[in-house]
């Protein structure tokens, strides 16, 4: 089957030959007829399978025909991330290049004004997410009655950010004869809900069972201790052939740390998460894409929808708390039908997360313990930068000190200490005379400055004081 046999028009066929694709994917061939057809439409499908180009293709032809109008889009994209809501814009300006459609991205990060004024001119597609949304729609810069195509993106992502209260409010405010198409990795109950709500009659494609992995991607659960953890990070990265790499971690602080922990030992390495602004973060990933750097840091911020070719290792330096995150992770690698590895390490503390993972998967991740022992009998493992080798000098140049001590011979070699007599031999110090035994102090008499000598002539005046001198002095 080829895109010409999903009813699509000449100019967009022309687009997605353009951009080199040939077949669709069996969530594409499934979902564009029956989007064409106008039909809800619920699809499943696994990280990495094209389903984005599966509502954004008949989307162009649908709102190839029509106008805009000010403040009023035609069709309205929700998006839980910013990421990939430009992802999506990316997608649209694509394979929209032979058509005149407008299109505005609505997301936090970036100038509220610009979205404004694009806004009234007229848009024929909203991309945005719930948050900007809301907030434009309170200060009445919006209006969604004549949104005729909603689509919710990454649904279950949604759930895990708390967005469904805020998507069920949206439609609410969209008119009630509309065409609603839902798109998730996995379909949680709270997910299925929201469906049965607010979809009518929806057609139910899924291409692959919920929350299963690419089978391209060769899984490997890494056996760590926390302390180890960058250790073997670094030594993974140096042994298995990287050519690039994403390193998730469950933290923002840890992503920061872990960056520069591998930059300082030579990796091109970057880092993305949620603090950073919107510009710096899609810099940081052009950079990522364009090869200045081959290893990017990121947060859970980068585990779903971001396209970039060329994965080809993906690490859980944190084991992730929700199960349906690890499909997401791993999903950044083994895209399009290439192949991948992803390493996932698990410390104690991670029995239960990888218990719920497995059991999510329906698979056991296999252990990398064996293969490290197996690759360094061979010669073709990882190669270890083993901390032991750099202490053996320290414990090589600390062995001349320990020697006289466990060798220590009597304190006669040290005749310094010995030529001093015993303390009952030494000279008594001169005792000083009681205080019962000194002679009466003359108060009369003057007092000497302690501060001058006690031997040598004295001119001063050493007795009584005159009665001429003690008759002046008032009473």
């Amino acid at each position: 089957m080829t895109f010409a046999d999903l009813g699509l028009s000449d100019e967009l066929l022309a687009a997605v030959t353009e951009s080199g694709y040939t077949e669709p994917t069996p969530i594409q061939a499934s979902a564009i007829p029956s989007v064409l057809m106008m039909r809800d439409i619920i699809g499943i499908a696994q990280t990495g399978t094209g389903k984005t180009a599966s509502f954004v293709l008949p989307m162009i032809d649908i709102l190839a025909h029509g106008r805009s109008r000010a403040r009023m889009p035609r069709s309205l994209i929700l998006e839980p991330t910013r990421e990939l809501a430009a992802q999506v814009a990316e997608n649209f300006e694509k394979y929209g290049k032979n058509h005149k459609l407008s299109m505005a991205l609505l997301i936090g990060g970036v100038s509220m004004g610009d979205q404004m004024a694009a806004l009234e001119k007229g848009v024929d597609v909203l991309i945005a997410t719930p948050g900007r949304l809301m907030d434009l729609f309170g200060r009445g810069k919006i209006l969604l009655t004549g949104c005729s195509l909603l689509v919710i993106d990454e649904a279950d992502r949604m759930l895990d950010m708390g967005f469904i209260p805020d998507i069920e409010e949206i439609c609410t405010k969209l008119p009630p004869q509309r065409q609603t198409l839902l798109f998730s990795a996995t379909m949680p109950p709270v997910i299925k809900k929201l469906a049965d709500k607010f979809l009518s009659n929806p057609k139910m494609i899924e291409v692959a069972r919920p929350a299963t992995a690419n089978t391209n991607i060769k899984q490997w659960l890494v056996p760590v201790t926390a302390s180890k953890k960058r250790e073997k990070l670094e030594e993974l990265l140096n042994a298995v052939d990287v050519t690039t790499a994403i390193i998730f971690s469950n933290r923002k602080t840890t992503v920061r740390d872990l960056n520069k922990v591998l930059q300082r030992a030579g990796f091109r390495s970057s880092e993305i998460h949620g603090d950073m602004e919107q510009a710096q973060r899609i810099a940081e990933l052009e950079r990522f894409k364009k090869g200045e750097v081959n290893v990017l840091v990121a947060s859970d911020v980068a585990a779903r929808g971001l396209d970039i070719k060329g994965v080809s290792h993906v690490f859980n330096y944190d084991a992730p708390w929700h199960p349906d995150d690890y499909v997401h992770r791993i999903g950044r690698t083994g895209r399009a039908g290439a192949t991948g590895v992803a390493f996932t390490f698990a410390t104690a503390d991670d029995a239960e997360n990888i218990e719920n993972i497995e059991k999510l998967t329906g698979m056991k991740i296999e252990r990398f313990e064996g293969a490290i022992d197996e690759a360094h009998a061979e010669g073709e493992g990882p190669r270890k930068r083993s901390r032991g080798k750099k202490a053996e000098p320290k414990a090589v140049a600390a062995a001349p000190k320990a020697e006289p001590v466990a060798a220590a011979e009597p304190r006669a070699a040290e005749p310094a200490r010995e030529a001093r007599a015993p303390r009952e031999q030494r000279p008594a110090r001169e005792e000083r005379t009681p205080r019962d035994t000194r002679p009466p102090r003359n108060d009369n008499a003057p007092r000497r400055d302690r501060r001058e000598p006690d031997d040598g002539p004295d001119d001063g005046w050493n007795g009584p004081m005159p009665d001429f001198l003690m008759a002046r002095i008032p009473l």
